[in-house]
């Protein structure tokens, strides 16, 4: 029963990965057939980022009330509903209104999965749960290519319409599953006591939230540094032509895949503290690659070490986060996490644009160092008061 529920969390993972690169793989036809500016495509992303923060802010409250279960099939659907908008759409006002509850959805699966499979399996299974995430994400500009080697990418959203619709099928058939496997104990044989729901604003006031915080957004920043800009900065400063940058800079994605794998495999061997300062020392050397004189070629060397370094904090902090902040918090932290992790892919990468445009690209390495520092401070800090408060 559990195998058969962690199996059905692993796709569900697969369907939230499904949206997030399908609009960028879409758009080059949709501004062409709708006659829109090319950069108009900012405000759809935009609302779904801003859905997806407030969803994870709210998530905990959400969750807690109705259950993990019923709180993912729901957001499933709701996310297979906003991709067949997305199909039928005939103008960019409709594809706005769909990117609300799209946002919104993709919020209420992430915290609440997350949560769920940091509280009741081991770390292994939290690597590849994201590891799955990646297949969703590599899936559907895949099927979208097909859609659009057939001339519409309206059938491109129907695709993945229908997959996401199967997996939220799959998600209500096995609801009374939620309630055998794993559940968290009523006033907890672990002394961690029942789920409590504590609004963001009380959390952020605590020392170690914030640090736990900052150590997700600047590594999510890092990630989407290296995706909005990683090919430029190959460009414009490695002298790399545009077509020979796209493609030096899928090692970066195969990179972050390989870093989550082999944390996953790595998992029963090390702690999740482990892996994180093990993957933050490669990413260090990493961004010094970058940064030193070298010739050209051990650019993508560089960034595939970022790529390799920096994925195995993400799944691994939020595994942490029952131990650091105890079970009863965990829910309401994680949404909290998830928010800052949004908020570092939905600014810093447009500031580093704004930047490298007056300043150049030189500051790519520089931006991730500081980023890098970032995480080594708050992470060091957030350990060491832990284990104070646990002397104490």
């Amino acid at each position: 029963m559990s195998t058969l529920l962690l199996v059905v969390i692993y796709i569900a993972f697969v369907g939230l990965g499904i949206p997030d690169s399908l609009f960028g793989a879409a758009w080059p036809a949709i501004y062409h057939d709708f006659a829109l500016p090319v950069s108009w495509g900012s405000f759809v992303t935009m609302i779904v980022s801003c859905g997806t923060v407030l969803s994870s802010l709210i998530s905990a409250r959400v969750i807690n009330r109705f259950g993990t279960g019923r709180v993912t099939a729901v957001s499933t659907a709701l996310t297979a509903v906003s991709l067949l908008g997305f199909a039928l759409a005939g103008n960019l006002f409709w594809l706005c209104l769909f990117a609300v509850p799209l946002g919104l959805g993709a919020g209420c699966i992430d915290t609440a999965l997350n949560n769920y499979v940091a509280l009741h399996y081991k770390a292994t299974h939290m690597n590849f749960l994201h590891c799955a995430y990646g297949v969703g994400i590599t899936l559907s500009p895949y099927l979208m290519s097909l859609a659009l080697a057939q001339g519409t990418w309206r059938a491109g959203y129907g695709a993945a319409f229908a997959v996401q619709v199967g997996i939220a099928l799959l998600t209500v058939a096995i609801l009374p599953l939620w309630g055998k496997v794993g559940r968290l104990r009523a006033a907890g044989e672990d002394g961690e006591g029942a789920p409590r729901t504590v609004s963001p604003l009380t959390l952020v006031k605590r020392h170690d939230v914030r640090l736990a915080c900052l150590v997700f957004l600047a590594s999510v920043a890092i990630e989407g540094v290296c995706n909005s800009w990683g090919s430029s900065y190959l460009v414009n400063d490695r002298g790399m032509t545009p077509g020979d940058a796209a493609g030096m800079l899928t090692i970066y994605y195969v990179g972050m895949t390989l870093g989550r794998f082999f944390s996953g495999v790595f998992a029963n061997r090390f702690s999740s503290k482990q892996l994180i300062g093990f993957g933050q020392v490669i990413t260090f050397v990493a961004v010094l690659v970058l940064l030193l004189p070298l010739p050209a070629a051990a650019a993508p060397v560089g960034l595939f070490l970022v790529g390799f370094g920096n994925s195995p904090l993400y799944p691994n902090m939020l595994h942490l986060t029952p131990r650091l902040f105890g079970a009863d918090l965990s829910q309401s932290v994680i949404g909290v996490q998830m928010a800052a992790s949004y908020v570092g892919a939905l600014t810093l990468p447009p500031l580093f644009g704004l930047a490298a445009q007056f300043a150049g690209f030189w500051l790519f390495p520089v931006c991730l160092l500081v980023l890098c520092a970032v995480i080594l401070a708050c992470f060091g800090a957030l350990m060491r008061l832990t284990a104070a408060r646990k002397r104490a």
